[in-house]
């Protein structure tokens, strides 16, 4: 192939391999030639296996009990054993190694020069524990890469397929960012590549990586949260959110902790299948919605994962498509694939009862994922959470600088009113997003479905004769999980331990994930308290300029 060949080279040519017939093979060990030694195990193999099942169907008629072997059976089991081991092992030895042997000249280009082995790769001070004056290096690319570099600028050689040729992940990335910089001109020395653990993001996380963008990761609480305290992770770069939600953590804190109950948990996927007329569609319709279908459906859904079970089916029909809307509840997974799975079993089993039914898509947006809609603001998707607190009369004057009248009538023109005005989707609420996305992205969630996980509506009214305020959010679809995806990083799964939600809950399934949808409406929570007070008492624009304007001039320190 033309992305083998190499450049002209200073370096002495390498001497010729010698003939293929003259060197050294696995199979000169054995007593015989292999091919001999082949055919002796091969018919060791089938005569014992024979002789087996003979003797087995013979003690089956007679109804003679198996476990019980005489002199024989036992000597055709090891014989059987002893074949099938070196059949597994050397089989085709020979075959193997001349396959491997014809490529290792072809393939040299990609492997490091045995006589020159990269040094190893200094230790390097994190980038933000740098002074001014230090800038982050990027080590030099090792010179037995070039040829490699050279076909990947050319187009010769894909770039997505040099971790796999490679075997070195971290190796590959440093390929692809200085064939990057070639391309572009652009030197990208802002963007760290030491430090980060490539192999980990292989075929689950991030195609393609040249590096990894650092984000800083703040504490707010303690959250005192249904008896029990957490100190929630927030990754961002906005000033003022961790401070604000942390403030609002200490309000709650000392006015006795806030309270929140899971409402739903069940994922969905909703496919889109047409039929030649509506009214072919409407017969699965009515179909899929006759109870005495269901647990047949259920069976067959819930054959994809040993934690998917089929909740519900909900079926809209528009023309001659019809979209129907599975939920299944997904254990500790967030459980996109889960349901998808579960969702392609289903529509395989109607293909037989409707075999002109034409699945369009497994997504039809009816689910609905990653985009307002209202059937997740009135259903529910992922979890569907409702967190409340009594602030006391004095913390609200103390901590929150305002007033409980100040703050419900606030809330009234602000939340409802206003977000009516604009015609808002699930955004009756101050800011539930800025929360909602800061603790996605320190837990490894999907940060992209913070549209729909941060649809919320607050409520804040007077009680106890109008000195306290009793502050509460509604959010019906927190999409999150404590397994799979960016929930297995290092670094993500440290904040999830830190909340005590890391990875699957033994004595209950999905337990550690409806824990965690209830911190994050808890945050959200004192995200939305510790901000309206800010408003009512006219400190937003103050407190933004003091915590969120840098007099550090941060593009002079990356260069």
């Amino acid at each position: 192939m033309d992305i083998r060949r190499r450049k002209p080279s200073t370096r002495p040519p390498p001497a010729a391999a010698p003939p293929l017939a003259s060197r050294i093979q696995a199979s000169d060990a054995l007593p015989l030639p292999i091919r001999h030694t082949n055919l002796l195990f091969s018919a060791l193999f089938a005569a014992s296996l024979v002789f087996l099942m003979r003797r087995w169907r013979e003690k089956v008629r007679v109804s003679a009990p198996l476990h019980v072997i005489g002199l024989a059976d036992m000597a055709a089991m090891i014989c059987l054993v002893a074949s099938l081991i070196y059949l597994i092992s050397f089989f085709g030895i020979a075959y193997v190694q001349s396959v491997v042997s014809s490529h290792e000249d072809d393939d040299d280009f990609l492997l490091p020069s045995p006589a020159q082995p990269a040094p190893p790769a200094a230790p390097t001070l994190c980038p933000l524990l740098r002074s001014d004056k230090e800038s982050i290096s990027v080590p030099a690319v090792d010179a037995s890469d070039e040829d490699i570099i050279a076909s990947v600028v050319s187009g010769k050689t894909p770039s997505y397929i040099l971790e796999s040729k490679l075997g070195d992940c971290r190796r590959a990335v440093a390929i692809r960012r200085e064939a990057l910089r070639r391309m572009t001109g652009r030197p990208i020395e802002g963007l760290p590549i030491e430090g980060f653990d490539y192999a980990s993001i292989l075929g689950q996380c991030c195609e393609l990586p040249i590096g990894y963008v650092q984000l800083p990761v703040g504490i707010a609480g303690p959250l005192a949260l249904d008896g029990r305290e957490f100190y929630v992770p927030m990754a961002t770069t906005e000033g003022c959110l961790v401070a604000s939600t942390n403030r609002g953590c200490k309000a709650i804190l000392e006015s006795g902790g806030a309270m929140s109950v899971v409402l739903k948990d069940g994922m969905t996927r909703a496919p889109a299948v047409r039929f030649s007329t509506a009214m072919r569609a409407a017969e699965l319709k009515f179909f899929l919605e006759e109870p005495d279908n269901f647990d047949t459906l259920a069976v067959v859904f819930n054959r994809s994962s040993r934690f998917a079970r089929l909740q519900g089916i909900q079926c809209s029909l528009a023309g001659r498509n019809l979209y129907m809307r599975f939920c299944c509840s997904t254990g500790d997974a967030m459980g996109m694939n889960m349901v998808s799975k579960g969702v392609q079993n289903v529509l395989d089993y109607l293909q037989n009862d409707f075999p002109d039914m034409d699945v369009v898509s497994i997504s039809g947006n009816f689910c609905s994922d990653k985009k307002p809609a209202a059937v997740n603001w009135i259903e529910g998707r992922g979890k569907s959470v409702v967190c409340e607190a009594v602030i006391r009369e004095d913390v609200v004057k103390k901590v929150l600088k305002t007033t409980v009248p100040a703050l419900v009538e606030l809330n009234m023109i602000k939340n409802l009113a206003g977000s009516a005005v604009a015609g808002a989707l699930g955004g009756f609420n101050a800011h539930a997003s800025n929360i909602v996305s800061a603790v996605f992205i320190a837990t490894g969630q999907d940060p992209a479905q913070n549209v729909e996980s941060s649809h919320c509506i607050t409520m804040m009214e007077a009680v106890n004769g109008g000195k306290d305020l009793h502050v509460s959010v509604t959010m019906p679809s927190i999409e999150v999980g404590t397994i799979g995806g960016g929930t297995q990083l290092a670094s993500q799964a440290a904040c999830l331990d830190l909340l005590g939600v890391k990875g699957s809950s033994m004595e209950s399934p999905g337990a550690n994930a409806r824990l965690l949808a209830t911190i994050i409406a808890g945050a959200v929570l004192a995200g939305e308290l510790s901000l309206m007070s800010a408003l009512a008492a006219g400190q937003l624009v103050k407190s933004h300029m003091k915590y969120n304007r840098s007099s550090k001039d941060m593009s002079k320190a990356a260069s």
